[in-house]
């Protein structure tokens, strides 16, 4: 009974430790920036493509946001993206630079307008970090391809409301964004704005759930007829996927990470 007993309890500790154990492969590092704009110092995760180190190549860039869940599970909130894992399978020429989110300063870093109920509306000094001070660093330290149309910005949920606010910002800079399940509905500003912009020449894949909320499909959608009323819809240059039966979760947008990328091309 005693050994039973043992035995259970060393598989209970075993499967703990498993479940603790990263699930970031050989291609993936982190390092620490300060973030001056922000009066802090951010956890920066950089993936890097097989071959990387023995070649002279240069690498288009992928910059996304909340990376405690872009590599590992270990520090995944509900499961990670997955994306060191499916790069290396498209064996992608293509880095990517994930900056951790500050936690419970997520919502004022992550949105470019304040909400009456949640607050926020930090983004452009979050933004500033990434532009004048991150990517500078990245393109300084690592063989990247600088220019906008080899520079992509991605992430999902505020995190996708941010990416599209991005390239409204700085086209010169990021000349490519993958818009996942963007939380449209954080203020009525962000339409505003993209009424205001003259142009836009940016590519934006755009990707959310049937299953998400009541209004996610329909907030996407008025903003996808807003962007054409800005370009002309035979330049292709939005892609929209809406998934039937996909909610607000890691896996939707783990499972649409790898053709967002292949659409956006690098």
């Amino acid at each position: 009974m005693i050994r039973r007993l043992f035995f259970f309890v060393l598989l209970w500790i075993t499967s703990i430790a498993s479940a603790q154990k990263s699930t970031a492969s050989k291609n993936v590092s982190t390092f620490t920036l300060e973030a001056p704009q922000l009066k802090t110092t951010k956890k920066i995760w950089i993936y890097l493509p097989d071959g990387y180190s023995a070649s002279a190549k240069r690498y288009s860039v992928i910059y996304m946001h909340d990376a405690q869940n872009l590599f590992d599970s270990k520090t995944a909130y509900s499961g990670e993206w997955n994306v060191d894992e499916k790069l290396d399978s498209l064996k992608a020429p293509v880095i990517v630079v994930g900056i951790e989110h500050g936690n419970e300063k997520r919502t004022d870093e992550l949105t470019p307008f304040k909400n009456e109920k949640y607050g926020g509306g930090n983004a452009d000094n979050y933004l500033d970090f990434i532009v004048k001070t991150l990517k500078p660093y990245i393109d300084n330290h690592y063989r990247t391809k600088p220019k906008a149309k080899n520079t992509i910005i991605m992430g999902s949920s505020l995190g996708g409301l941010l990416s599209y606010y991005t390239i409204l910002k700085y086209p010169e800079t990021f000349g490519k964004a993958g818009v996942f399940s963007p939380s449209f509905w954080f203020s009525n500003d962000i339409y505003t704005l993209t009424e205001k912009t003259k142009k836009i020449k940016t590519k934006i894949y755009f990707l959310c759930g049937d299953k998400e909320s009541d209004d996610m499909v329909k907030d996407m959608t008025k903003m996808e007829r807003l962007l054409d009323t800005k370009r002309c819809y035979c330049l292709h240059l939005t892609k929209s996927k809406i998934v039937k039966g996909g909610e607000h979760n890691e896996k939707l947008w783990r499972d649409g990470f790898a053709k967002a990328v292949l659409w956006l091309g690098y």
